[in-house]
């Protein structure tokens, strides 16, 4: 991971604002590997990153796992190039940039095992990007702060929706001064719809369950 570390220092476009080497092993590092807490991240062979910015959770667990195929998905041209530089930089052979839109991958549709998000939207958008990705019997895992009764709500009508089984969150500690920090596993029991995913923009406008589209 030191090489990740050092890109992040060092790359003047690194989009993130934890640059200092002991912070990010902390909040970007640590936070990412907590995932392999769960079996299902620990098992998965497909793995899709949504939104992955500066390459967390997916350039961690592409180097935990290296059988797994992490796809790195980032709809900024300016973020996937850094992707692209970080993951030659930790010698990560099994992380590839996909350059798109969760809503418009139609060539993952079905096929992954697992799906990430980190810091990308609300939970019952986050649901609607992944679910129409997953196979069934595939996971999504969500990192989120504080529990809200109100999304929980909404979150499971969402997932009702979209074929999803949402489980109770979990708290995580994944490094000392860590707070109110939860993973949220979500199981696709059922296909989802064919109307999903809806046009891009959608999940946000619209969002599923009556909860509010923005983070």
């Amino acid at each position: 991971m030191a090489a990740l570390l050092l890109s992040l220092a060092e790359d003047p476009h690194a989009p993130t604002a934890a640059r200092d080497p002991l912070r990010a092993v902390d909040e970007h590092v640590a936070d990412s590997l907590v995932a392999l807490e769960f079996e299902q991240a620990r098992s998965a062979s497909t793995i899709a990153d949504l939104g992955s910015g500066a390459g967390f959770p997916g350039l961690p667990l592409a180097v935990a796992l290296p059988r797994a195929s992490v796809a790195l998905v980032e709809s900024s041209a300016r973020k996937c190039a850094f992707l692209r530089r970080a993951a030659g930089a930790v010698g990560a052979d099994n992380a590839r940039v996909v350059h798109t839109r969760a809503e418009g991958w139609s060539q993952a549709l079905g096929r992954l095992d697992l799906v990430l998000a980190r810091a990308l939207a609300p939970l019952p958008v986050v649901a609607e990007y992944a679910a129409p990705l997953l196979r069934i019997g595939g996971a999504l895992l969500v990192w989120r702060g504080r529990i809200d009764p109100e999304v929980e709500a909404a979150t499971r009508r969402a997932g009702a929706e979209l074929g999803l089984e949402v489980l109770s969150p979990r708290p995580v500690w994944p490094f000392p001064t860590a707070a109110h920090r939860h993973l949220q596993l979500m199981l696709k029991v059922r296909s989802t719809p064919d109307r999903f995913p809806r046009r891009p923009g959608i999940a946000r406008k619209r969002p599923l369950g009556g909860g509010s589209g923005e983070a």
